[in-house]
């Protein structure tokens, strides 16, 4: 908090992000891991696939964008004209880091033959070095597209590559890279919360990994979770996927309990992203009333990573 924000209180801050939101002609778009106050003051809350959407097709002069980098640079990638800015710049993604450029071109360069599918979850550089972007909503959906005689590389993430392998039959080479937050969870604890609370089903997210992922009763990207605690009729649910989306769970099912899974280390709070959770009120609006900081990229890079982002939308 700087000198700037510290007298200001919760209610003044929210008035003054809508107030600068007016005054921009500014679009909040929210991951649905960021704080739950963040959350309340964003125009669109989304995961990867509905936050590029809605980057893709606002009208908005400025986009805030309020989740971590890559999120950020792929709004830049859709919008070169617009200026789009973060609240903290060093909002990074730990799957992003397991996936450096220089090492990633020569895991292509030693496998030409095969198709580069890549999670949203990496860097501009990354995506530039890609055939196809995909998110946890429609990696399944675009691998059936491809022709089974095509062999294809999967990044960053190992677990999820696992699991859509899984559920394709796709023999697919994959990175070994993973989300921190999805490799925190304790199966000890977690079957240990299922028998205290046999009426809650567990729901968890495919970069789970895949010993957690055979106790789940569903599992689906953060969007496919959130529509199934709407539909489904259980009373209660143990999410395993970062825990700020259990806030859009409750408010759209205030009647039921909600569970964060529980991380293996019990001296800290792993499965909340410390990347995320590096936004907050006080950095939204000071990022908004500054324009800053700004996300900026080369042309040439910018349009090498645009194209594979372009076929993953035409394919979804």
């Amino acid at each position: 908090m700087t000198t700037e924000t510290m007298n200001l209180t919760k209610k003044q801050l929210e008035d003054e992000i809508l107030k600068l939101k007016k005054e921009l002609n500014a679009v909040i778009l929210a991951h649905y891991y960021q704080e739950s106050e963040i959350q309340d003051v964003a125009d669109f809350i989304g995961d990867s696939l509905e936050l590029a959407k809605k980057a893709k097709t606002t009208t908005a002069d400025v986009i805030v964008f309020c989740g971590v980098h890559f999120m950020a640079e792929t709004a830049k990638i859709l919008n070169p004209e617009k200026t789009v800015v973060i609240p903290d710049m060093q909002a990074g993604c730990s799957l992003s880091d397991s996936c450096p450029p220089d090492k990633f071109a020569e895991f292509r360069r030693q496998h030409p033959d095969h198709l580069a599918i890549t999670y949203i979850n990496c860097s501009a550089e990354v995506k530039a070095l890609s055939d196809i972007i995909c998110t946890s909503s429609n990696a399944e959906k675009l691998i059936r597209q491809i022709p089974e005689s095509q062999p294809i590389l999967f990044s960053p993430d190992k677990n999820l590559g696992r699991y859509i392998a899984k559920t394709t039959g796709r023999d697919m080479l994959i990175w070994d890279g993973a989300c921190i937050v999805h490799e925190a969870f304790s199966e000890e604890k977690i079957l240990k919360l299922k028998l205290q609370h046999p009426e809650a089903k567990l729901i968890a997210h495919p970069e789970c990994e895949e010993v957690l992922l055979q106790h789940a009763d569903y599992i689906g990207s953060t969007s496919r979770l959130l529509q199934y605690v709407k539909d489904d009729t259980s009373s209660a649910y143990i999410v395993a996927t970062e825990p700020g989306i259990i806030h859009q769970m409750q408010k759209s099912q205030p009647n039921k309990t909600f569970i964060a899974a529980p991380a293996q280390d019990d001296s800290c709070a792993c499965n909340n992203c410390p990347h995320m959770k590096l936004n907050t009120m006080e950095k939204l609006y000071l990022c908004m009333k500054n324009l800053s900081p700004q996300i900026e990229m080369s042309d040439d890079l910018r349009l090498r990573a645009l194209a594979p982002l372009e076929k993953m939308l035409q394919m979804s």
